[in-house]
């Protein structure tokens, strides 16, 4: 029997993009939806829409009615599940699940689910590029920014639907069903949510839980870890690796070698999709990259600005920094998530770098690192390229700032990518100023 919500009453916790376009579609299918969220304001444009299609909301905190008394209740992946009214909610016996799952419940196109530490974006977006170029219907979406609810209404039997699935993601499916299921790598992150490395790295694992024999877990053979956890999938096993290139590593236009490993993740499953060998050439040689992974931002009197603001752990920063030549400046810093920025010191020794500190995690890198690694600390997105522009001038030749903060964003900004954007402006910034000093 196909799974329906009709007449049912089901909360919908977070109001961020997952959690609207999970609401809209519970109400086109019928259910009585609540929407809660801590916020007191929602845009007026997204409250008009969601007000038109009949969805209740409740602004400024959580009522713990709306949890204990609903037949359904749908998680956004930011909504940890140890949350007070959450666990009373399973105690009364109410099922839970993630956006994610409620809306791969209703596709009739076929699943790729891309997921690991870092790398998930680029993987994803490349992949849905190749699809494209080999003449599939693919949609993107997921985590990474487009919500597989919003796909669900114009999913064919056809339809490839390429999806970026995070640990939060896995953590609340119980039937996602992925026909390729793709595990890039796997390092530290999120402890501070899941608590332990075994317990973020069972929600990743999660990926292959509901494959059967006709489908495919794509693991990385350069990452013994993630072949050790695809074993107990029942899926057809298939590795890529950088040392056996599906496409011409000639033909990657990407900054950073450990990108490379992505672009081969993308070409296997692209492959096993029937992908002709001259289409996947084609997406990769037009694919520049990102915005903030390893993106170039400008050249400012001999100095290189590279965005990775993506890199939101100490394994990512890492990479980003074993990317450049010696003569780098680091920007480093936020809200420490977890890691050890000690394993930094010696990319930076070899690199000659100088790391400028940010945020709230500035007196645990300056204890990692400092007396090993020059380390100064700026107050502010704007002070610290103003201050790594002038340490890079100092190294001379051809020098490199790098934001690669291994940190988490939300002690001074909304997201990564608000970080990234505000990088991006203050170096534009400095730019005019500089040009306008040199006429």
């Amino acid at each position: 029997m196909s799974f329906s919500v009709r007449g049912q009453n089901v909360t919908v916790v977070g109001a961020a993009r997952s959690g609207v376009a999970a609401a809209l579609l519970l109400a086109d299918r019928g259910a009585h939806v609540v929407l809660t969220d801590a916020r007191s304001e929602l845009d007026p444009a997204e409250t008009g829409r969601l007000q038109a299609a009949g969805v209740a909301l409740e602004l400024g905190g959580h009522r713990l009615a709306t949890f204990t008394s609903a037949d359904l209740l749908v998680l956004s992946p930011g909504v940890p599940l140890d949350q007070a009214p959450v666990v009373a909610a399973r105690e009364k016996g109410v099922p839970i699940i993630g956006e994610i799952e409620l809306a791969s419940r209703w596709l009739s196109g076929r699943i790729v689910a891309i997921t690991g530490t870092k790398g998930k974006s680029t993987t994803t977006t490349l992949t849905g590029r190749m699809f494209d170029a080999g003449g599939l219907r693919a949609m993107v979406g997921g985590n990474i920014g487009t919500p597989l609810s919003s796909q669900v209404a114009v999913s064919t039997p056809e339809t490839f639907h390429i999806v970026e699935v995070s640990s939060f993601q896995l953590e609340t499916i119980a039937t996602f069903h992925p026909w390729i299921a793709v595990l890039l790598n796997l390092s530290s992150d999120h402890l501070d949510r899941h608590g332990s490395m075994e317990a973020y790295k069972a929600a990743k694992a999660r990926i292959f839980e509901n494959q059967t024999e006709a489908d495919f877990a794509v693991v990385n053979a350069d990452d013994p870890q993630t072949l050790a956890m695809a074993r107990a999938s029942r899926a057809s096993k298939i590795v890529f690796s950088v040392s056996t290139p599906v496409v011409p590593l000639s033909s990657i236009r990407l900054l950073g070698r450990h990108l490379f490993s992505d672009v081969m993740a993308a070409a296997t499953v692209a492959k096993i999709a029937g992908v002709s060998h001259d289409a996947m050439v084609q997406a990769v040689e037009s694919f520049t990259g990102l915005e903030h992974a390893l993106e170039p931002v400008a050249v400012i009197d001999g100095v290189r600005f590279v965005n990775d603001s993506k890199a939101t752990n100490v394994d990512a920063a890492e990479r980003a920094i074993e990317s450049f030549e010696p003569g780098l400046v680091v920007i480093l810093g936020g809200r420490f998530k977890s890691g050890d920025f000690s394993l930094l010191e010696k990319p930076l020794k070899a690199r000659d770098a100088h790391v400028v500190a940010i945020g709230e995690a500035t007196p645990l890198i300056r204890e990692a690192l400092d007396g090993r690694v020059p380390v100064e600390a700026a107050e502010s997105m704007p002070a610290a390229v103003r201050r790594s522009f002038k340490l890079a001038k100092a190294k001379g030749g051809a020098a490199t700032v790098l934001l690669a903060p291994a940190c988490a964003s939300f002690d001074m900004f909304r997201d990564y990518a608000e970080r990234g954007r505000v990088f991006k402006k203050e170096v534009l910034e400095l730019s005019a100023e500089v040009n306008a000093h040199e006429r």
